[in-house]
């Protein structure tokens, strides 16, 4: 509203010529508090239809939109406009709130990033937390990261061998299966029985010392965290299973007007009432059926010409 507002702001003198109702003409002063608003709330607008847009994007992507408004709000406060610090203050008090604690979840999405993996907390941190707590953070990702993987890797290891016990066969079996089949083959299922087994070698010192990835032509934005993982399942095959997991974790499934809008409850009383799996079942069926049929929710541009073309 406020952007559209200064689009048309030679437009308002000549409204308050024609019309003498009209007494709430802008001064200068007001336009130049209309511009600096416009300007912070436009990271907002940004950063809200990316956490909370209809496409629900991967996780990696969230400490970077969220190292962003802290770096809006910073700036905000050493304005020189006291009606400036005071709404940028009072917003980056319920910016600490939340991020007053380390958010595990999304540090660990974003070292999960091949483009940047280690390097985003580094980077990130030391501007949100205090220079001590920075550190603890920072250790802190380190030691998660370390103990999911250590999980997924016991996890997937008792899986390998229920596997092996069904799949095994003694020697009287292995001379039984001689007969029936080629040596290559046999060859062939020993090698993938070795390899069912989770990597002993530790995959994240691997990962990590590796250079980060670039993608094509500078294509950061149409680059997907999921795909590059399932490229290379075959290289991290624990790592790669842990990835996608906590890749696919939504920030949010509230849509960004839901967020902002004061006239209702965002969680009414019948979504409340169902269980976690039948939520999860609506949310992923409808995301695949639209995927599917190729269907795309329009952005809001698009919406407002097509209702003004309709219009008689």
């Amino acid at each position: 509203m406020l952007s559209v507002a200064m689009q048309f702001k030679e437009v308002f003198p000549r409204f308050h010529d024609r019309e003498p109702s009209y007494t709430t003409l802008p001064d200068d002063d007001d336009w130049e508090k209309v511009e600096k608003v416009s300007k912070l709330l436009e990271v907002f607008n940004v950063v809200t239809n990316i956490i909370s847009g209809s496409e629900y994007p991967t996780a990696n992507l969230y400490l970077a939109e969220v190292f962003r408004i802290k770096l809006v709000l910073d700036q905000a406060i050493q304005d020189e406009s006291d009606f400036m610090k005071e709404m940028a203050k009072a917003m980056k008090g319920k910016f600490d709130k939340p991020w007053s604690q380390c958010n595990l979840v999304v540090s660990l999405a974003s070292v999960l990033d091949p483009r940047i993996k280690m390097m985003g907390v580094n980077m990130c941190f030391p501007l949100i937390y205090p220079e001590v707590e920075a550190r603890k953070n920072i250790e802190n990702v380190r030691i998660a990261l370390d103990d999911m993987y250590k999980e997924y890797a016991d996890i997937l290891s008792e899986h390998s061998e229920e596997g092996s016990s069904r799949s095994g066969v003694d020697q009287n079996g292995l001379i039984l299966e001689s007969q029936k089949s080629s040596g290559w083959s046999l060859l062939m299922n020993y090698v993938e029985e070795q390899q069912a087994n989770p990597a002993v070698k530790y995959e994240i010192e691997e990962y990590l010392n590796e250079p980060t990835y670039k993608p094509k032509d500078n294509g950061h934005m149409s680059f997907c965290a999921l795909e590059w993982w399932k490229l290379n399942c075959g290289k991290y095959r624990v790592f790669s299973h842990m990835a996608a997991d906590v890749l696919a974790i939504p920030i949010s499934t509230v849509a960004s007007e839901s967020t902002f809008s004061a006239g209702g409850r965002v969680i009414d009383s019948f979504r409340a009432s169902l269980s976690s799996s039948i939520v999860e079942a609506l949310i992923c069926g409808g995301d695949w059926l639209r995927i599917l049929h190729g269907i795309r929710n329009k952005p809001k541009v698009e919406q407002v010409k097509t209702e003004i073309t309709l219009l008689p």
